[in-house]
């Protein structure tokens, strides 16, 4: 029976995740992949830290040893960022390894180069792990979903903010105190800049767009905007409107460029992705042949992401054994332009504090008039003192017109605040 050997470049969380299934999976591997499956080396920082469980031995402080090594088939890297991972990956998909990765923040900015280098040298490069953790959307867009056309894509893949939202939305906590509490509960980072800016969806947004419309969209092209000035007051306007605020993923293939970005939006109750709750993902996209499909699940934690990661050297392993590596490599054969994030038409939600006195409606109507943006629906609420909260909704309109229209607005003396700018679906 042969024995596939793995070296893995790191052992954190999803490390050691990876390390469990490998080891836990050891006797039924040769029944799904017809060889068995021996982790050789482990890239550590500190081969002197006590790791419960693994065994000492495979242990080393240098890369190199890993990417040399002619008996090591499959590298994993699992230690994120740029770099020393791209150069580690170059170097191994350069020595002949098959390489799986979970780096997101890699993959959105080097994608092209690493999948060019794997293809080059004939070798796999897979990373369904980088977006989504253990749900699958990887694969299924670059395979089973191969015959569609996908127009749009729209994603939950932060775990940390959609466990604000919600605790926002049904304990109604406030920002501050929900974030405290994802922090307590490990969801969220000491420093959560990543999560709650919007920055951790914006790199899984253009992994997600660049698969999906077979054209490179890389992680500068995504227009970023985090959850961080999401109020009570917004939840219970979300609510009374019968809807609930997410912070989406939006991609969107249209007839003149692609459109991404990433944003809190409110999503109408009837919509399937504002029934994910606490820290699930969701992928929910649309292509002619299939229509409408979801796909759920854990989005992030030790097990779910090596679920996805072991998936893939699993995959690998096959394709080893019937010596068919890089069968599939980069599959953006197209040179889609990316809209410039002005040109993009959205409906929004606005909640303004304003002189309560007459006229002032009809100037600021005067001005979303002069600046093409058409008004759907207005809500004046407290209105027995000298000043009134006024719900503005727009229908669908240029992002740099409602931005111009904002500036105006902002000049304005009767305007003492704009309180909340938050897309519609």
């Amino acid at each position: 029976m042969e024995k596939i050997k793995i070296g893995l470049l790191g052992l954190g969380t999803v490390g050691t995740g990876v390390y469990k299934l490998i080891q836990m999976r050891s006797d039924i591997m040769e029944k799904t992949i017809g060889a068995q499956m021996e982790i050789k080396k482990i890239l550590v920082h500190n081969r002197n830290k006590k790791r419960e469980g693994v065994d000492e031995s495979l242990l080393t402080d240098n890369w190199k040893e890993i990417v040399e090594d002619d008996e090591i088939q499959i590298i994993v890297e699992v230690i994120g960022g740029i770099e020393p991972a791209r150069t580690m990956i170059l170097e191994a998909l350069r020595a002949g390894k098959n390489v799986v990765s979970a780096n997101k923040d890699l993959i959105a900015e080097e994608g092209r180069e690493l999948l060019d280098t794997a293809a080059e040298h004939g070798k796999d490069f897979l990373f369904e792990a980088a977006v989504a953790g253990g749900i699958p959307i990887i694969r299924p867009l670059k395979q089973c979903l191969a015959a569609n056309e996908i127009s749009d894509i729209l994603g939950i893949v932060n775990g940390t903010t959609n466990y604000i939202l919600t605790k926002m939305t049904e304990d109604g906590m406030e920002f501050a105190d929900a974030l405290r509490q994802a922090q307590e509960l490990g969801y969220a980072e000491a420093d959560p800049t990543a999560d709650v800016e919007g920055l951790d969806a914006g790199r899984k947004a253009a992994i997600m767009a660049s698969i999906g419309f077979h054209s490179r969209v890389v992680f500068s092209d995504v227009y970023t905007e985090g959850i961080t000035k999401i109020t009570a007051a917004d939840i219970a306007y979300a609510k009374e409107f019968d809807s609930v605020i997410k912070l989406l993923a939006v991609a969107r293939n249209t007839g003149d460029g692609i459109e991404v970005g990433v944003y809190p939006m409110m999503l109408p109750k009837d919509h399937p992705l504002s029934s994910v709750r606490e820290s699930f993902n969701a992928v929910f996209i649309h292509g002619d042949a299939v229509d409408d499909a979801m796909f759920y699940g854990r989005g992030a934690g030790e097990m779910p992401t090596a679920s996805a990661v072991v998936g893939d050297v699993i995959d690998v392993a096959r394709d080893l054994a019937y010596n068919c590596t890089g069968r599939i490599s980069c599959t953006c054969y197209r040179q889609i332009p990316v809209k410039d994030f002005g040109e993009v038409e959205n409906k929004f939600f606005l909640r303004m504090q304003v002189e309560n006195r007459p006229g002032v409606l009809a100037k600021i109507a005067q001005v979303f008039g002069e600046h093409m943006v058409s008004i759907a629906r207005v809500v004046q609420k407290n209105a027995e003192t000298d000043s009134a909260e006024l719900v503005v909704v727009t229908d669908r309109v240029k992002e740099k017109h409602m931005k111009d229209a904002l500036d105006k607005l902002g000049e304005m003396n009767s305007i003492f605040e704009v309180s909340s700018v938050i897309r519609e679906y």
